[in-house]
């Protein structure tokens, strides 16, 4: 399993939320990023094209991102709470 990692775009998307939901969104967020290294074993070396925008949701949280294979890593780009 390569090194995927994720990150928020803009870097203070989850300053917002509630510490509960800020520590679910990242856990959530590490758990995506593990599953996509799976799926995209090529990592810098995949060709085909990108699996698009994507939302993901568990309980109260529900995580909007896009999957940069070539960069190994989950771009979350919305997180909204219903808290």
């Amino acid at each position: 399993m390569a090194d995927w990692r994720w990150q928020a775009d803009p870097d203070d998307l989850l300053d917002d939320l509630p510490p509960q939901a800020r520590a679910h969104a990242e856990q959530l967020a590490q758990e995506i990023a593990v599953r996509e290294s799976m799926v995209f074993l090529e990592g810098p070396a995949y060709t085909g094209s990108s699996p698009g925008l994507r939302t993901e949701a568990q309980g109260q949280l529900m995580l909007t991102y896009l999957t940069d294979v070539r960069g190994e890593r989950i771009v979350v780009l919305q997180a909204t709470w219903f808290g």
